[in-house]
């Protein structure tokens, strides 16, 4: 495999267990959000790439990271991106951030504690969160934190989804070492089709502390000065909140933690909907409802 293209899944923004640049979001935000995703989208796929050897999946992304800032030779997995941020006069810091995540998944495959696993999600999650705030100008010094919150839990809800795919496929595990000797959980029960109790007991701990994190998330909501983008995170958020409930009462080894077709439309235009009437209501009370759609 000579570069990124050439290991792409084949998977698009469409697949994702959450809204990506959905048309709640304005049309002219959504073209450099789906170019971040098109470039995050490579960098993951040669991180999970399990035919290729640590050493050459850090020289792809390494190559990705030249392509976007004009240090090396263009990438077509990158090109999209460089002109989005061109364009919009915005840094690749984002995107390189997301590089950093991926190479830490070509050597790393264990995590020893809570703390680490945030620091894992504060390079592969929390810079997707900013870089869609940047593409709106919304102030991060209002919205980065509880938009960190919410990313860190959309990453952890998906890394239980899918715990028993990624021992599977890649060895990797990003269930902390400390909590699975404090249930007396091992990492071959990943590889069953069914959770053992002790395993279960891990994963209803992480989704928890995903309460948490999601609590702390819905600050953001009327932090937004973006109505659209408002509607967009208040549909994430209502099935985050939703699918984390699942893994409370669910063995995603063995049961589906997913929502249907049906599901997730309803229950994100359900969020959406609860969300504008809040604003637009809020805004006639202060007389101004057309002021509040922005």
């Amino acid at each position: 495999m000579t570069s990124a293209t050439d290991t792409l899944s084949g998977k698009g923004h469409k697949d994702e267990n959450f809204p990506v640049a959905s048309h709640l979001i304005r049309a002219e935000n959504r073209p450099p959000i789906l170019a971040f995703y098109k470039f995050v989208r490579a960098g993951d796929d040669v991180a999970d790439n399990a035919a290729l050897p640590p050493d050459r999946k850090i020289a792809l992304l390494d190559g990705l990271a030249a392509a976007l800032t004009g240090e090396g030779p263009p990438d077509p997995e990158a090109a999209p991106l460089k002109e989005q941020l061109a364009a919009r006069n915005l840094s690749p810091r984002h995107a390189l951030d997301l590089l950093d995540a991926f190479r830490l998944d070509a050597r790393k495959n264990r995590y020893a504690d809570f703390s680490e696993l945030m620091a894992y999600c504060a390079l592969s999650a929390m810079p997707v969160g900013r870089f869609v705030l940047d593409v709106h100008g919304e102030n991060p010094a209002t919205t980065w934190a509880p938009s960190d919150a919410i990313c860190a839990a959309l990453q952890i809800i998906n890394h239980l989804q899918d715990c028993g795919k990624d021992y599977k496929n890649v060895d990797r595990v990003y269930l902390p070492d400390d909590l699975m000797k404090k249930h007396g959980a091992r990492y071959e029960d990943l590889g069953k089709d069914k959770a053992s109790p002790e395993l279960l007991a891990v994963i209803r701990e992480l989704a928890a502390r995903c309460d948490d994190l999601l609590d702390e998330g819905r600050a953001l909501i009327p932090a937004l000065a973006d109505t659209r983008l408002a509607l967009e995170i208040s549909a994430i958020h209502r099935l985050a909140v939703i699918l984390n409930t699942g893994l409370k009462t669910r063995d995603p080894l063995s049961e589906k933690v997913h929502f249907s077709k049906a599901g997730f439309l309803l229950t994100a235009l359900g969020a959406a909907g609860a969300t504008l009437f809040g604003r637009l209501f809020g805004a006639a009370r202060a007389g101004s409802i057309w002021g509040a759609a922005r």
